[in-house]
């Protein structure tokens, strides 16, 4: 699903009013509407009380269509103006002449020195304040509002975007945002809801069809997109009959340290679970016994020395080498890494201490091979690119690293995002499983596993980063949060890929027959 921004709405917006010989106005009835239907299909004409909150602009006046729906279906519905601004726009004036006409209760026209209406903890507030049009600071007496709906505890349905959101900018004051429990976004998500500083303002989210020209929103490139189980089939690479373990490649782990052999051998697990034909982990002398012992699939390589990586030195030609899991930052490491770059052609999955290196010596960073995946978590990518301002900066900054270094990056977190040149593929799959250590070992075995079998480097990682937290997924109602290990995302791998298969069950229908024997 792609995610659009801002301007590409507002440009969606006029080519459709254009093409399909509708107005603005039409425009907004018909998302009004759709809003309107939501909450009627669930409501079913229950009288619980309504407080729909409209601001003075198109989100406000799509705020009046869906008041005015409710009033004409018999809801409890109370309707108010926000009245922030002596500036309407022309939509929202149709829509209050409307709704003026359609019932003696006026909406009420709030201001600074107006009382707060009295909304109980069972009641619904639907906010329609501000849309994705919002350019400046909430005001003071505004923000008192949106504390108040706080205070009340009561459910609140958001109109497109959470009032005082931006889609482009995280908020300075958290007071200045609507808290939603539930956010009905129109034709598209907004980049807001997936990102750690703007996404806790919203608790879910939908996306709502309100009829966008099919056209434009098939050929329109966007920034960023949402990655789920559509977009990821397409990616999967059915097996041969006649294939063998050398068809899926070699993939080759270096990496660990006296006391963290573990992150290796999680690693080369998954890697070699997630489909390559052979893995092969290069580890200090250390760790020869913990892998034979504990992970038998895997042959071992030992570096000369006991306790870490002090040099690099193979006779193996792996598809895919993957550097960092538990490897430290010594300096014989750093030098050996060094010179394996000097020389080395073969593509790189590079996590953990091979990050740190990198951020140490960031001279390295010239000699990484084209298309290059480095998954940082938070502060490894902040010791990468250095201090951001807010997400949306964070994002912007990984974006002219990887156009820089021509590499891939992966923001690991609730929603991972593969950053990728002026691209970001933002994850759906996951869970807070995922927050205990070795899961990003696994994650690096895995993208690394994807790319032996010969899925290229940014495949690979959409569909690795997929897989993951899919897995996760799956397995986590019979584990719970607090018991899931970074282990159980391997055993959960082939769970994960049956479930891209697997299609939805079908609601059983009783026939005749069946009525008859009750």
């Amino acid at each position: 699903m792609k995610i659009f921004s801002k301007a590409q709405i507002y440009e969606g917006d006029a080519l459709t009013s254009k093409k399909q010989g509708i107005t603005s106005a039409d425009l907004m009835e018909r998302a009004g509407t759709q809003i309107f239907n939501w909450l009627h299909m669930r409501l079913q004409g229950a009288q619980v009380p309504i407080h729909v909150f409209c601001g003075i602009g198109n989100n406000g006046g799509d705020g009046l269509v869906v008041a005015r729906h409710l009033i004409t279906h018999g809801y409890n519905v109370k309707t108010y103006i926000v009245n922030h601004s002596t500036t309407r726009s022309k939509d929202f004036l149709n829509n209050y002449e409307r709704i003026k006409n359609t019932t003696k209760d006026w909406p009420v026209l709030l201001n600074d020195a107006s009382e707060l209406p009295a909304i109980n903890e069972k009641d619904i507030i639907v906010d329609a304040i501000f849309g994705i049009g919002l350019n400046r600071p909430v005001d003071g007496w505004i923000k008192q509002f949106f504390n108040y709906f706080r205070s009340t505890k009561a459910f609140v349905l958001a109109i497109d975007i959470p009032s005082g959101l931006a889609t482009d900018k995280a908020p300075k004051d958290p007071e200045s945002v609507v808290n939603a429990g539930y956010t009905l976004s129109f034709q598209t998500p907004k980049l807001a809801f997936f990102l750690p500083e703007t996404a806790k303002y919203t608790v879910q989210w939908e996306v709502l069809d309100i009829g966008i020209d099919p056209e434009y929103l098939y050929t329109t490139p966007t920034e960023a997109e949402l990655i789920g189980k559509n977009e990821v089939l397409p990616i999967y690479q059915p097996r041969q009959k006649y294939s063998h373990k050398g068809t899926f490649g070699h993939a080759l782990i270096i990496g660990g340290s006296y006391g963290k052999i573990g992150a290796v051998t999680l690693a080369s697990r998954g890697a070699l679970t997630i489909g390559a034909g052979k893995v092969t982990a290069y580890t200090p002398k250390c760790g020869y016994l913990p892998l034979q012992i504990g992970f038998p699939e895997a042959m071992v390589i030992t570096d000369k020395d006991e306790e870490k990586i002090s040099s690099i030195d193979f006779n193996i030609s792996p598809n895919v080498i993957a550097f960092g899991v538990g490897v430290g930052t010594d300096k014989q490491t750093i030098t050996a890494f060094e010179a394996f770059l000097k020389t080395n052609k073969t593509a790189l999955v590079i996590d953990a201490d091979g990050l740190n290196i990198l951020s140490k010596k960031k001279s390295l960073l010239k000699l990484l091979p084209e298309n290059t995946v480095l998954t940082p978590h938070p502060k490894e990518l902040e010791r990468l690119i250095g201090q951001w301002e807010d997400d949306f900066d964070k994002l912007e900054k990984t974006k002219a690293f990887s156009k820089q270094y021509k590499c891939i990056v992966v923001i690991k977190g609730a929603n991972t995002i593969t950053v990728f040149g002026d691209k970001f593929y933002v994850n759906t799959t996951g869970n807070p499983g995922l927050a205990t250590a070795g899961t990003g070992d696994v994650l690096t075995g895995i993208i690394t596993g994807l790319i032996a079998q010969g899925y290229d480097a940014l495949a690979a990682t959409i569909f690795g980063v997929y897989l993951h937290g899919k897995s996760a997924d799956v397995l986590i109602e019979n584990l719970g949060y607090q018991s899931f290990i970074a282990s159980h995302i391997i055993e959960g791998i082939p769970l994960a890929y049956l479930d891209l298969f697997k299609q939805p069950e079908q609601p059983k229908i009783e026939d005749e027959a069946d009525d008859d024997k009750k």
